[in-house]
């Protein structure tokens, strides 16, 4: 599926786009502290993690954003992030970044699974794979 692969340095202020790529549950990470304080806060909750490494100017990254909203709100027993590549550069090289969109899916801190590009049934499979480890009162809404 979709994917952007150049990185492309967007003009101006862009945070205004950044409310329709983090709506629902999403939660934006501009820092790399709020980063390491959601981690933790899903670990002590014992919630798995979703991060989306996107860029504002990527069509692939917008054309999924309304799903992954959409998913943070029918899995509350999920934390959903998002990290702008543009914003955290340093901080999405020390993850490897070589497209956008890419989804890590982690536990207590450590990536279990993967996913690059736009791929929204892709997407969905996995979080029902993760939800299907959970026990049953974690996946209650």
């Amino acid at each position: 599926m979709g994917h952007c692969l150049a990185k492309h340095q967007a003009d101006g202020n862009n945070s205004e786009q950044h409310v329709e790529f983090a709506g629902g549950n999403v939660q934006l990470i501009t820092t790399k502290e709020s980063w390491d304080q959601k981690l933790a806060e899903a670990a002590k909750e014992g919630k798995t993690v979703i991060a989306n490494f996107s860029a504002t100017w990527c069509g692939p990254c917008r054309m999924i954003a309304p799903f992954y909203s959409d998913l943070s709100v029918e899995h509350p027993s999920l934390m959903f992030l998002l990290v702008d590549v543009d914003e955290l550069t340093d901080f999405s090289t020390s993850w490897d970044i070589k497209a956008t969109p890419t989804f890590f899916f982690l536990r207590d801190g450590q990536q279990v699974d993967k996913l690059v590009g736009a791929n929204k049934p892709e997407l969905q499979k996995k979080i029902t794979a993760i939800l299907d480890l959970l026990p049953q009162t974690q996946c209650q809404s």
